[in-house]
C-alpha cells in the first residue's frame, strides 16, 4: 500500500529491518550510545551548534512534542501568542488552554496566508507577549508559513519563537539562527521517513525557563533534556522506534540530506499537480503557498471523497480528507516516504481510470 497521507509514511526496507535489532534495557551504555547518536544526527541536519542547540528526544507522536514545547518552555509568568491558520496552530492553542497558560490568538481562516503587518499590531499593542507559536507546514491545506517573517517581528518584538515543525523538518529550510526559532517540535515518522512512536523537540539550550514551570510530569523537557545531557533518561523510551529512527536518519545523509529530500517531494509533487491538472482537478492554495511535502486538490464535482479514496484504496493508494469545512470540498496528497516517480505515475494512472 502507498502512503499519500502526511504521516506515518512509507518506510523502506532498511529502516523496517532496523526494528528488528536487539532487545535492549534502557539503562544500559548501548542505549546511551544509541541516544547519543540520534541527538547528535538530529543537530547535524541544520548544522546546529550542540554547546547552544539541544535535540531532546520523546517516546510519543508529533503532538506529544507539540505539548512537550509549549508546557514546558512558556514560564510561570509569561504569556503564548498563538498564529492559527488550520488544524494544527488550533491544537496549539489547546495544549495553552489546558495547560491553564496565559495565551492570546491570532487567527485566520484555515489555508490563509499569515497576516504579518496584524502580527506586528498585535506584539506591539501586548507588550507582555513573551512566547509566540507558529505551524510551519500546516498540513490542514498545505501551506507553508512565512516563519522568516513571523522570526523578524519576534527578534524585533523579543519574543521567542516556538515553531511546529512537524511535517517540515528534514525536507525544508529551517534557518534556526536566522528566524530565532528558540525551540522546534518534530517527529521520526514524517519528513525523516522513521516509524510512528519517536519524537523530539529541538530547543535553544538557553530558552530553558529557570526555574522551569511544573505542569507536566512526562511531558517536562527540562527534566529529559537534563537526563540525556547525562547519558540517561527519565523514563522507558520506545527502543525499537529509536532503532529505525536511528537508520532512517542515516539513510537520509546517505540520500543528501535535507535539501536533497526536499527536491525528491517536489519533483514528486510536481508531476502529481501536473498530472491531476490535465484531468481538470485544481490545487487547493496558489503556486508556491505550498510545502513540498503536500499538496491539497479540490474534489471533481462528480465524486465524492469516500469513493474517490475506497477506489483508490483498491488499487493500492491511501490519500487523505479534508478536515472541518474542507471534508467534502478538497483531498490532499503528500509526497513523503519511502516512493518513487513511478508509484506516483501509477497513482495518476488510478485516478484516471477512476474518473473515466
Amino acid at each position: 500500500m502507498i502512503l499519500l497521507n502526511p504521516g506515518p509514511v512509507n518506510l523502506s526496507e532498511r529502516v523496517r529491518a532496523a526494528l528488528l535489532q536487539p532487545d535492549l534495557c534502557h539503562r544500559e551504555t548501548e542505549f546511551a550510545d544509541l541516544q547519543d547518536q540520534i541527538r547528535e544526527r538530529l543537530l547535524a541536519i541544520y548544522d546546529l551548534d550542540p554547546g547552544r542547540w539541544a535535540a531532546v528526544l520523546l517516546s510519543g507522536s508529533g503532538t506529544a512534542a507539540m505539548e512537550a514545547m509549549i508546557s514546558s518552555l512558556v514560564p510561570d509568568r509569561g504569556k503564548l501568542l498563538v498564529i492559527e491558520n488550520g488544524v494544527y496552530g488550533e491544537r496549539l492553542a489547546k495544549i495553552a488552554q489546558i495547560h491553564g497558560i496565559p495565551h492570546t490568538a491570532l487567527r485566520h481562516s484555515w489555508g490563509a496566508e499569515i497576516d504579518i503587518p496584524q502580527l506586528e499590531q498585535m506584539l506591539a499593542e501586548e507588550t507582555d507577549i513573551t512566547h509566540v507559536a507558529a505551524v510551519h507546514h500546516e498540513t490542514t491545506t498545505g501551506r507553508l508559513n512565512d516563519l522568516a517573517a513571523i522570526g523578524a517581528l519576534c527578534r524585533r518584538y523579543n519574543a521567542q519563537l516556538l515553531t511546529d515543525g512537524v511535517s517540515s523538518f528534514g525536507a525544508e529550510a529551517l534557518a534556526f539562527e536566522e528566524w530565532e526559532i528558540s525551540a522546534l517540535a518534530a517527529t521520526a515518522n514524517k519528513c525523516l521517513h522513521g516509524a510512528p512512536g519517536a519524537a523530539f523537540v529541538i530547543i535553544r539550550r538557553d530558552s530553558l525557563p529557570t526555574p522551569p514551570p511544573c505542569r507536566s510530569l512526562y511531558l517536562n523537557l527540562a527534566t529529559y533534556c537534563q537526563e540525556q545531557d547525562r547519558r540517561n533518561t527519565p523514563f522507558t523510551p520506545a527502543i525499537q522506534c529509536f532503532y529505525a529512527l536511528s537508520e532512517a536518519l542515516h539513510e537520509l545523509t546517505d540520500a543528501g540530506g535535507w535539501q536533497a529530500r526536499g527536491e525528491h517531494y517536489r519533483h514528486l509533487a510536481d508531476l502529481v499537480a501536473d498530472g491531476l491538472r490535465q484531468m481538470g482537478i485544481k490545487p487547493l492554495l496558489p503556486p508556491g503557498s505550498s510545502s513540498c511535502v503536500l499538496r491539497s486538490y479540490h474534489l471533481p464535482s462528480d465524486i465524492g471523497y469516500e469513493t474517490l479514496h475506497d477506489e483508490l484504496k483498491q488499487q493500492g493508494f491511501i490519500i487523505y480528507a479534508g478536515q472541518g469545512g474542507l471534508v467534502a470540498k478538497i483531498f490532499r496528497v503528500s509526497t513523503m516516504g519511502a516512493i518513487s516517480a513511478q508509484d506516483m505515475q501509477r497513482f495518476l494512472a488510478a485516478v484516471k481510470d477512476i474518473l473515466t
